[in-house]
């Protein structure tokens, strides 16, 4: 097998999932289940990015079964979300909603010209929006205002926006006023 191009490590006899599904079979070995609801006990759904710098659990003091997770590209608030958030408070009964940027997101060098230049590419127009932006505090405040305005969402009362400095760890709360 050629060596990888990228930096990422693979199995030593294979892809990556390769080493993630070996993970998993040691996971189940040891795995009792622990006889969990899907309803979340916290209460809440955390909004974040999926950059991998971001361990939402750790940060946040969060066990398994605390909360619901639902991560995209910046953690902006899409109509994908709204559905998660939709089906999470009708469906699983959480009332909360954490909404998480950070520093450091990619979003913040990319432009709609990435949409345009991927079309030009593929030859399809991406039926969606890059969402990118080039203030991390407006973009937090745009998402809670997208909750707190949704008519598919029950409990809009208790949005909280925040941005996570991803070299102190630390959060940092947003005023939805600005």
């Amino acid at each position: 097998m050629p060596p990888s191009s990228d930096s990422t490590p693979a199995a030593p006899d294979g892809t990556v999932t390769d080493r993630l599904v070996e993970a998993n079979r040691h996971y189940a070995a040891a795995f009792t289940d622990p006889g969990m609801d899907a309803r979340p006990v916290l209460k809440v759904a955390v909004v974040a990015c999926m950059d991998a710098r971001l361990d939402l659990h750790a940060a946040l003091g969060l066990e398994l079964g605390d909360c619901h997770t639902i991560r995209n590209a910046g953690g902006v608030v899409t109509d994908d979300i709204i559905r998660s958030l939709t089906i999470s408070q009708r469906a699983l009964g959480t009332r909360s909603v954490v909404l998480i940027h950070h520093t450091g997101c990619g979003l913040l060098s990319l432009t709609e010209d990435f949409r345009h230049e991927l079309a030009a590419e593929v030859g399809q127009r991406p039926t969606w929006a890059v969402e990118a932006f080039k203030d991390l505090d407006q973009d937090v405040r745009q998402s809670m205002q997208r909750v707190r305005t949704s008519p598919f969402l029950l409990h809009t009362d208790d949005v909280r926006g925040f941005v996570f400095d991803v070299t102190t760890g630390l959060l940092r709360e947003i005023d939805p006023q600005g």
